[in-house]
């Protein structure tokens, strides 16, 4: 389920922004009897925050300026049930290859761009865009499990429970 008309945060220090986002998500839902989660993510070079492009000529601008360059993942996880709210942030480093043109044309022809922080996807065909990355996969797809467990381990079972 995803909130509508939840006003999201587009400027900012993008940690801080991530998890508010994250927290507007949650918090727009309301079920008294049910953990809520809420997730944000957004692509930064340091503090340049690069959203989802409007347009095929806004997605070639932003994976120009991530061509060549690291840039940060952030994303931003909140929990919410009847007890508390939980939040924190993941943040994974992405290095983009050199993009010739060749390449951005045929990334932007594919719309994969669409509702993508940072114009890309990769899981997708943004895999072929990316030389590197220091962190969690997970993270850069859109849910950083890692960190949603760290908030709440018990999501998953026991594993020495279901050994035996």
């Amino acid at each position: 389920m995803v909130p509508e008309g939840v006003d999201e945060l587009e400027a900012g220090p993008p940690e801080e922004i991530a998890v508010e986002n994250a927290y507007r998500k949650a918090s727009a839902i309301e079920r008294a009897d049910a953990l809520v989660l809420g997730v944000d993510t957004i692509v930064c070079i340091g503090r340049r925050i690069y959203g989802k492009p409007a347009d095929a000529e806004e997605a070639r601008k932003t994976l120009r300026a991530l061509s060549g360059h690291d840039h940060a993942v952030l994303s931003g996880v909140c929990l919410i049930d009847e007890a508390r709210t939980r939040t924190a942030a993941a943040r994974t480093l992405v290095r983009f290859r050199v993009l010739d043109e060749a390449l951005l044309d045929w990334y932007v022809r594919s719309e994969e761009w669409r509702e993508r922080a940072g114009g890309y996807a990769i899981q997708g065909r943004g895999a072929a865009l990316v030389e590197r990355i220091e962190g969690d996969y997970l993270n850069v797809v859109g849910l950083p499990v890692a960190t949603l467990l760290e908030l709440a381990p018990g999501l998953v079972g026991d594993p020495a429970l279901e050994s035996g």
